[in-house]
């Protein structure tokens, strides 16, 4: 730097005075000259959902999705609640990318415990083409790209109402033989 260099920074920074506290105060890292390591995708999968344009949805709409072959009672109980809530995603003021990887997780880490009762919480705004309305869109056709999804349909008002989707995924493998022994005790 030169003299007038020194001269402009001196005055520029004359009203500046030092941070008192320095704990909370957090440095950055020098970004590092190591190549980044690659990531480790043997038992992951690939996110299949959809990322591009989407017909939006009007709130005036309820969601409701039921597979074939699935019978209208079972839509009609999950809509009323009475199956337990084996877990929940908050969705709420979150990007649309994020969304999709939190609810792609999700559904992935749901197939693994053997859940059968979701509740994802997405949020609903005033107009349809409110961020929150375009997220209900969002996975409202993300959850229709799953197998493992047999139906899902609003919530009830004490779980989010309009904001919320109650999903019934299909059993395991593992499940059916549990529940086919279960039966076949009974039945001796």
């Amino acid at each position: 730097m030169n003299l007038d260099d020194d001269d402009l920074f001196r005055d520029a920074m004359g009203d500046v005075t030092p941070l008192k506290d320095c704990a909370n105060t957090q440095w950055l890292r020098d970004p590092s000259t190591k190549a980044p390591r690659a990531l480790q995708r043997n038992d992951a999968e690939e996110n299949f959902l959809t990322r591009g344009f989407l017909e939006i949805i009007p709130l005036a709409t309820p969601l409701e999705y039921k597979a074939d072959g699935i019978q209208q009672g079972v839509l009609d109980k999950l809509r009323s609640g009475k199956y337990p809530l084996d877990a929940s995603l908050n969705l709420l003021r979150q990007p649309v990318e994020t969304c999709r990887q939190s609810l792609f997780n999700f559904m992935m880490q749901g197939r693994k415990q053997g859940l059968r009762n979701l509740l994802i919480i997405h949020g609903k705004g005033r107009d349809d083409e409110s961020h929150a309305n375009i997220v209900r869109s969002y996975v409202a056709c993300w959850l229709t790209q799953f197998d493992e999804v047999q139906t899902f349909c609003v919530a009830q008002p004490h779980h989010g109402g309009a904001g919320a989707l109650y999903v019934g995924l299909r059993k395991t493998e593992q499940a059916r033989l549990d529940n086919r022994e279960r039966h076949a005790k009974r039945s001796r």
